[in-house]
Order: structure tokens, then C-alpha cells, then sequence
């Protein structure tokens, strides 16, 4: 559970673990549902846009930099994991 703490100009810092766990970025804008539960209200926070379905592009980017990308290198890349995974 996470304390978030209201500003007097009525501004919040979410933990960084729920931004990433609710995947939303500075910038992005929450959606703020009010529901009644068990006859007590209850505030829903989710993202304004669902996620997309692409969010992964780009994720491996890290991996790759420094590294040769024409077509060569990348099956010469394969062979030497193929031969990594067989002993």
C-alpha cells in the first residue's frame, strides 16, 4: 500500500513503483473512477488510454546498443547461441 501525500495546490507524487506497475509515464494522463463498493465509496485510478498493445517496442533497445545490425552478423549471432546451447 502506498501513501500519497496532497500538496497545497492540490498536486501528488505517485511512487514510481505504481507508475510502472499502472504503466504510465510522466506526461500521461489517469482516468478517476468513482464506484460504490460494499456501500463505501471507492476512487478507481487507471490509465486515460489503455495500454498499448506495441509498449514492448522498443523495450530491448538497451541489448542491442554497440552491436552490428546487417544481416550477417545478426546469423552469425544465432549460430554461435545454437552452438552455446548445445554443449
Amino acid at each position: 500500500m502506498s501513501i500519497i501525500r496532497i500538496t497545497s495546490k492540490r498536486q501528488a507524487t505517485l511512487p514510481k513503483a505504481l507508475c510502472d506497475d499502472m504503466g504510465v509515464q510522466p506526461g500521461d494522463s489517469l482516468r478517476v473512477e468513482r464506484v460504490r463498493l460494499d456501500g463505501r465509496d471507492t476512487w478507481i485510478i487507471r490509465p486515460a488510454r489503455p495500454p498499448s498493445r506495441f509498449a514492448w517496442v522498443g523495450s530491448l533497445k538497451q541489448y542491442a546498443a554497440g552491436k552490428p545490425h546487417d544481416m550477417a552478423s545478426i546469423r552469425r549471432s544465432i549460430e554461435e547461441a545454437k552452438g552455446r546451447d548445445a554443449e
